[in-house]
């Protein structure tokens, strides 16, 4: 009988989160069900048989019901649809991604009697405690941190970056393994016909919070347009600095458009059609920074060149000078020249590409990654 694995994510699931659904869907000796205090309004689509909720709505009585299942961990005797539900799914494992939602299922872990696997990706253990702190969930999280320590099974890092972190942190570390998710070299993969827009497009993928550094790309942007009138930057996401960066880009750009957020096809057509991917991510003022940008395997793996700072995650996922262009961290001059030469030099930009699509195989095929995964949870079972 296949052993039925829950995917454990507060909120089902953020349009960003792409990953998880991907990797999810990946595993070939597990059956994955998606479990959650909510479904996103606009998240990723799920099939309404793949996935449990605590709360089906947003209406007033659901989100007081989830707060209180969140702040109390109350089990069974508060949620018997839930956790019947749950139950009925009959599950061998538990596996939450990052820390945060991990706390919030220990109660899940704890009714079920199932190990807890943990996926860390990022803020939740580069994040300072007193930012965690400013969210219920992050406070939930920091007061049962060390029961998670003792409850979780295994904490999987999607990079060496996080798990050293994890480690400063104060994450067990004979409980700690790095392995990163990668992405589907199938669906990621060259396109043999591929011809980039006459104009130029540099595009940025990604939530519009500090740590992705919109802003210094921004600022990066305006000096290409000197270079290049006709080159034209396309954001595609969305986030609390979108009104900001909206406002330093009419004061300062010609050839700049916000698309929001959009469904993964229409994300990987644009990368298709885009000179560069640039990815200015940087550390926050509260420490929070990249785990694996995921963005960039699909890069590497589509074969569009990247234009980058050099920082956690992005070192580890691009190779400077042989899969991508990197430059000092918050140096948008630096970083304008980088995309420059790329938008240049079309020799080196398909130099890098090739590069990039070898790296992608050798390092973050999805088909691999899950088949370790998968690994661990036979290890976790037996």
């Amino acid at each position: 009988m296949t052993p039925t694995v829950l995917i454990f994510r507060t909120d089902l699931l953020p349009p960003s989160e792409t990953f998880i659904a991907s990797q999810a869907h990946a595993l070939r000796r597990h059956a994955p069900v998606f479990a959650g205090l909510r479904r996103v309004r606009t998240g990723l689509d799920l099939d309404p048989c793949e996935y449990v909720t605590l709360t089906a709505t947003n209406s007033l009585p659901d989100r007081l019901r989830r707060r209180i299942f969140l702040e109390t961990g109350l089990e069974i005797g508060f949620a018997p649809r839930f956790f019947r539900s749950l139950a009925l799914r009959r599950p061998a494992l538990l596996h939450a991604h990052f820390a945060v939602d991990a706390a919030a299922a220990l109660p899940i872990q704890k009714h079920l009697g199932v190990p807890l696997l943990v996926t860390l990706h990022g803020y939740d253990v580069t994040a300072s405690d007193a930012s965690l702190h400013r969210t219920a969930a992050g406070r939930v999280f920091l007061r049962r941190r060390d029961a998670l320590f003792a409850r979780a099974s295994l904490f999987l890092c999607v990079s060496e970056h996080i798990r050293a972190q994890a480690i400063a942190r104060g994450f067990p570390a004979a409980k700690l393994r790095t392995l990163p998710i990668g992405v589907d070299l199938d669906l990621f993969a060259p396109n043999p016909l591929r011809s980039p827009s006459r104009d130029p497009i540099v595009l940025f993928i990604g939530r519009l919070v500090e740590k992705k550094g919109c802003t210094h790309l921004l600022g990066a942007m305006a000096l290409v347009e000197h270079r290049h009138p006709t080159a034209k930057l396309l954001i595609v996401g969305d986030g609390p600095l979108l009104e900001s960066l909206r406002a330093q880009a009419r004061a300062t750009l010609r050839r700049c458009t916000f698309l929001g957020p959009q469904p993964p096809c229409i994300v990987r057509d644009l990368m298709h059609r885009a000179s560069v991917l640039a990815a200015p991510s940087i550390v926050a003022a509260d420490g929070d920074t990249e785990g694996l940008p995921i963005v960039l395997c699909e890069a590497l793996a589509l074969g569009l060149p990247i234009a980058a700072f050099r920082g956690p995650g992005v070192s580890e996922a691009v190779v400077d000078n042989e899969t991508a262009l990197l430059a000092p961290s918050k140096d948008e001059a630096a970083l304008a020249g980088c995309i420059s030469t790329l938008l240049d030099d079309p020799a080196r930009a398909a130099s890098l590409a090739a590069a990039g699509r070898r790296r992608a195989e050798q390092h973050f095929s999805l088909a691999a990654q899950t088949a370790l995964l998968e690994s661990v949870y036979d290890g976790l079972l037996q």
